[in-house]
């Protein structure tokens, strides 16, 4: 859980009106109850009204409430437009916490600002992605996200099959398709793969480190080298 996630969870247990104290705190966020001292401390320094001690327990004072959040129509139609776009062409576990993130915006919302989400006119449709290849994009945006290395069996343009082993680096969207980007072992080069045509992924229990060379930032290098090389080859 992110800090700033913890904090306004620590303002929601407290707003009950009965003291509370670190430990349960500790208990319900996973966090230690030092941690709990600290952000009580810094929340208390922003003008929190928060009352207690440490080993006593803490209350916050009636009257207190988080202002509401506030997006312009432009912010409003751009958080709408992005959350339905996931939702239709995301994976499965992005496309539920877009549906989620919504619900949430909407929650904390004026009325006014509320009805403009209802009032979105930009749509995408859910049924362009199929249901396998939102579950390989899961699959891929975790382990990029967490250095798996990657067995898959791959078809290329001409449907030949090949097996690689692979470090998967990101994804990207090209408007119907995902690709994605990683280090290719067989080839010792980056490679781009779309994932619908990604016939089977296998963990291989094993993690990489990021290498100089073989990491994302050196991908995008190599990747604007080329698209220079090109730029430079097409001028009169």
């Amino acid at each position: 859980m992110r800090r700033a996630d913890r904090l306004f969870q620590i303002v929601q247990y407290l707003r009950g009106g009965r003291l509370v104290t670190a430990a349960l705190l500790a208990e319900r966020l996973e966090v230690s109850e030092r941690t709990i001292y600290r952000d009580i401390a810094d929340l208390q320094s922003t003008g929190v009204p928060i009352d207690g001690e440490a080993g006593v327990g803490y209350i916050m004072r009636e009257g207190f409430d988080l202002p509401p959040l506030m997006f312009s129509r432009e912010e409003i139609v751009a958080l709408v437009t992005g959350a339905r776009l996931a939702r239709a062409w995301g994976g499965a576990a992005i496309a539920r916490a877009a549906e989620e993130a919504l619900i949430k915006i909407e929650a904390v919302l004026p009325e006014r600002e509320r009805r403009r989400i209802a009032n979105t006119q930009i749509h995408a449709p859910d049924f362009m992605m199929r249901d396998e290849d939102r579950l390989r994009f899961d699959l891929l945006e975790q382990s990029a996200d967490q250095r798996l290395v990657l067995e898959i069996e791959y078809f290329d343009a001409d449907g030949v099959p090949s097996r690689r082993r692979i470090r998967p680096l990101g994804l990207w969207f090209w408007g119907k398709v995902w690709t994605l980007a990683a280090w290719c072992e067989m080839r010792t080069d980056f490679r781009t793969f779309r994932i619908d045509r990604i016939e089977r992924i296998d963990k291989t229990g094993e993690m990489f480190k990021p290498e100089r060379g073989k990491m994302l930032s050196d991908y995008y290098r190599q990747v604007e080298n080329r698209e220079r090389r090109i730029g430079t080859r097409d001028e009169p």
